[in-house]
């Protein structure tokens, strides 16, 4: 080689080392080095995970096997387990907006036993303005969250058995989905290489949203076409949970033997949050009133019955609102079902009775499960106050002054004086004019059942002719079970009653038609036949008349805490008779109402008319009605052990369940039930303050009021129950539970405690009026 070439060799390889020299000082220097390429970081380094029975502590359990294809536990093995949630121990927090804005942002410079550290987190954050929304909805649901879900996954590995050195926990992976290239992290919460198996717990009824790429890019992968996914779910699945499934079975497809990859398992085992150990009555716990008479050492109830119904807000729109703020921040998978899921419309108590722990009563509430969170979950506070005040209503009202009376002659007699400044008077005189509207429109000839009703009645020229007619309701016999000192509700059916009956007061078109006694009771039954069994139905289970429901089933828990008095807490002994209502008032936004009102109301219809039939010659018919709810009659049979055994096998240990946690009632599908214990006490048995205002305790006022057993009012005469005898009532079939009814006039029973409402009666009244034209 020349040596001309060599040298220009060398310059050039001096100059590509000087270039690359210069290049890697810039680049160590930190100073831009265009064209310069800095490696690509290190993928992090994936967490090997632990043996499953090593990391969850589980000794001794022989390695099982997973179902094959989607299962659910059998309900016989359905239960709850428990958890240490550290929110809980400040879930009575109330700040004064002075302790608040004193806490300042930074909650860091707080010990985590001190409650300004959740104060300052509030202020930090932009989205809740409200503390007690933040506090229960984000703040106590976080803090649960990991040691729910690790709580279950260990009894996951317990009860199914993912034991041995081939069951690893917490192991990290790398999902590559085929499609878009994207690679997702996944920690899986139990991997079985040799048996090709993954197990994914889910303390709740819901995927976590942010592992559903990695899921997919899994059910994609064909390298992993060998092993097969199965979701153990704690809870009933969500519609996302199940749609979600059903896509990612979809994707994954069959194994060699054409069973799913993936599956589901419904395990059903209801969560128990506790408090830390030491904090179980700490100054900080919330107790609330429900069911609760808040004196004695009754100071306030507490239980999964009393979360769920405050978390409800008071309306649609607000519900709305909450949801989707969670939503944005990821936090709905991280709530209870009591934020949507639960139709509050539904609510009813279905079981009292005495306290595990020797104090306070023991309760559960029946409500309906929804998948659309948005389509319910408002109002429960407000349903839970009405069952509780109604309850205690029934308890200190003397019965002879449980009456309501819209009868167009007694302007002055529609409600007793102390019942009427209740909410449990309220819904019973409310519901006796809505009564009136529903027979107004079940009457109507346009209706197939108002004109088979029209066409049955006696005629006069051609015109239908009825009497007027008391028409009222009572209670149907209720169906219950008394047992290990407690009673569950098992049904509280209505029914409606007629019986003809006139008034002095003159609707439009003065006095109607003249019956013999003959066409009266015809008219009777041509009622009862078309009109009756549609105005029942909608008494039953229509939504208008669900609050008189309620209350009529709190008068079925009532009377049972009547007939066992002596057995009851002293604090219950002493409100029974004592009319004293004074801590269970007309509640917002009802805390003006009056029962004159109800009867100013009824008075216009029934004098000025509200509906207005045509018959076929040209006429107009009119329809009014006045009158009563009448539950004197309060007749119960006790299901007898062998049916309560078969019919509601599992509605014991349900209660059981519900009353400190929400639990599916597998006696009735579709349907929740959770509660408490009116005492306010934790399983250590001690009293709980209730805090207010600045974070503090401060307990409950006690009533002051004196037993005064002599009603303030007796109940209307003009209006009562028909008919002056009364037949004996039959004896309790099983023997259990006296039967408690009796048909004996409201005025006649006096302080009879069988009784509870008297009442108002109600008149069907039928006139006509010529009108100038004709159809």
């Amino acid at each position: 080689m020349k040596p001309a070439r060599i040298a220009r060799r060398w310059r050039a390889l001096r100059n590509s080392l000087l270039a690359l020299a210069c290049a890697t000082v810039i680049t160590v220097t930190g100073q831009p080095g265009a064209g310069v390429a800095e490696a690509a970081p290190a993928p992090p380094k994936l967490k090997p995970g632990k043996r499953c029975d090593e990391l969850y502590g589980v000794k001794d359990v022989p390695t099982g096997g997973l179902p094959q294809g989607d299962a659910s536990r059998s309900v016989d093995r359905w239960d709850t387990y428990e958890y240490t949630n550290p929110g809980l121990q400040f879930d009575g927090l109330n700040p004064t907006q002075a302790e608040l804005n004193a806490a300042g942002t930074d909650y860091k410079k707080y010990d985590h036993s001190d409650p300004r550290r959740i104060y300052a987190r509030f202020n930090a954050q932009k989205r809740w303005k409200d503390f007690r929304d933040y506090l229960s909805k984000v703040y106590i649901p976080n803090q649960g969250y990991d040691a729910r879900g690790k709580a279950f996954m260990g009894k996951v590995v317990r009860e199914m058995g993912l034991t041995g050195p081939d069951w690893i926990c917490e192991k990290e992976f790398w999902f590559k989905d085929p499609d878009t290239g994207d690679r997702h992290k996944r920690r899986l919460d139990a991997y079985n290489k040799r048996t090709r198996e993954i197990v994914e717990a889910k303390s709740n009824g819901s995927p976590d949203g942010r592992e559903k790429p990695a899921d997919r890019a899994w059910a994609k992968n064909s390298g992993w076409r060998s092993y097969k996914y199965t979701y153990v779910f704690a809870e009933n699945q969500t519609r996302d949970a199940k749609n979600f499934m059903r896509e990612l079975k979809d994707t994954a497809g069959k194994d060699a033997l054409g069973r799913d990859r993936v599956r589901t398992y419904d395990y059903q085992s209801h969560h128990k949050g506790l408090a830390p150990k030491g904090t179980e009555n700490g100054p900080y716990r919330a107790n609330g009133t429900t069911m609760s008479p808040g004196n004695g050492t009754s100071t306030g109830s507490r239980g999964s019955g009393n979360q769920v119904i405050n978390q409800s807000p008071a309306n649609p729109q607000t519900l709305k609102e909450q949801l989707d703020r969670l939503g944005k921040t990821g936090q709905r998978s991280l709530m209870n079902r009591g934020l949507g899921g639960i139709d509050f419309t539904t609510l009813d108590l279905r079981y009292i009775g005495k306290g595990k722990s020797g104090k306070g009563l023991d309760y559960a509430f029946s409500a309906k499960s929804v998948e659309d969170e948005y389509a319910a979950g408002w109002g429960g506070q407000e349903k839970g106050n009405l069952i509780s005040d109604a309850f205690f209503t029934w308890l200190a009202l003397d019965p002879s002054t449980f009456w309501v009376n819209l009868n167009p002659d007694e302007p002055n007699r529609i409600i007793d004086a102390d019942f009427g400044r209740t909410d449990a008077g309220r819904v019973l005189l409310e519901a006796d004019l809505e009564l009136k509207h529903d027979i107004f429109k079940a009457m109507d000839p346009e209706t197939e059942a108002g004109r088979n009703f029209m066409n049955a009645l006696p005629k006069r020229n051609g015109f239908p002719c009825w009497a007027g007619f008391r028409y009222w309701i009572e209670p149907e016999t209720a169906v219950v079970r008394e047992q290990d000192g407690g009673i569950h509700i098992l049904d509280t059916p209505l029914k409606l009653s007629t019986v003809p009956q006139e008034t002095h007061t003159q609707p439009p078109g003065g006095k109607g038609c003249d019956l013999t006694e003959a066409e009266t009771q015809q008219s009777d039954r041509v009622l009862d036949r078309y009109i009756t069994p549609l105005v029942a139905e909608k008494v039953n289970n229509g939504d208008y008349y669900a609050d008189l429901r309620r209350v009529y089933t709190a008068r079925v828990a009532a009377e049972w805490v009547r007939q066992n008095a002596a057995d009851m807490p002293a604090e219950y002994r002493r409100i029974i008779n004592s009319n004293d209502v004074k801590r269970w008032p007309l509640r917002a936004p009802h805390q003006n109402w009056t029962g004159k009102q109800v009867w100013d109301r009824y008075y216009k219809a029934f004098t000025e008319g509200t509906f207005k039939y045509k018959w076929d010659n040209g006429e107009d018919v009119y329809v009014y009605t006045v009158g009563g709810v009448d539950f004197s009659k309060q007749p119960k049979r006790n299901m007898n052990p062998v049916r309560f055994r078969t019919e509601q096998r599992y509605k014991p240990r349900t209660v059981g369940f519900a009353v400190d946690t929400i639990a599916d009632d597998p006696n009735k599908e579709g349907y929740l039930m959770f509660g408490g214990n009116s005492a306010g006490r934790s399983e250590a048995g001690t009293p709980t303050p209730t805090p207010t205002g600045t974070g503090k305790p401060t307990p409950t006022p006690t009533g002051t009021g004196t037993p005064t057993p002599t009603p303030t009012d007796p109940a209307p005469t003009a209006s009562q129950s028909p008919g002056a005898t009364t037949p004996p009532a039959p004896e309790d079939p099983d023997g259990d539970l006296a039967d408690t009814g009796s048909s004996t006039p409201v005025g006649l029973i006096g302080g009879i405690a069988a009784a509870a409402i008297a009442a108002g009666g109600a008149l069907v009244w039928w006139r006509r009026r010529r009108t100038n034209t004709r159809s």
